[in-house]
């Protein structure tokens, strides 16, 4: 059964409306270990909920499918790039990103306020770390939110 995550990308940088335009693209950028390693994990076919920081109001807006696994961010090893890395090499690349694929939009995007405010998602990773910008979600807390998302 494919995992779940969520994946978050500021409304500013790369929205839900930029995904379903491109179709899919690949998910760089991510400087956190433990964000790294979530997505190292990741297998084709595993489910996301797209997520919209420093939006009014943060939340997650749609739906994402993992369509290519782990795999060296490039950018990390470009010079001209924001994400470049000086310790990043081809034998060593220190960062990886995946692509993921647009599955829809949500009618009614799911803000963290509600998020927080229902019991049963307490123990989500994104209610207790927020800051973390790729996640696991279990199986109930994904189907959860599809359902706040109507």
């Amino acid at each position: 059964m494919p995992s779940c995550w969520l994946m978050k990308s500021e409304l500013g940088a790369y929205s839900i409306d930029d995904l379903r335009r491109d179709k899919k693209t690949c998910w760089e950028g991510v400087r956190n270990y433990r964000a790294r390693n979530y997505m190292r994990e990741m297998k084709k076919g595993d489910r996301v909920l797209f997520y919209h920081s420093n939006a009014k109001p943060s939340a997650v807006v749609g739906l994402a499918r993992v369509v290519r696994e782990s795999y060296p961010d490039l950018y990390a090893q470009d010079k001209k790039s924001k994400y470049y890395d000086p310790r990043a090499t081809a034998d060593n690349p220190r960062w990886f990103m995946v692509d993921v694929g647009f599955e829809r939009k949500f009618p009614v995007p799911v803000s963290l306020a509600a998020i927080k405010a229902s019991p049963q998602l307490k123990k989500m990773v994104l209610v207790n770390n927020s800051r973390l910008s790729v996640q696991p979600v279990t199986e109930r807390e994904f189907e959860l939110v599809l359902g706040m998302a109507g």
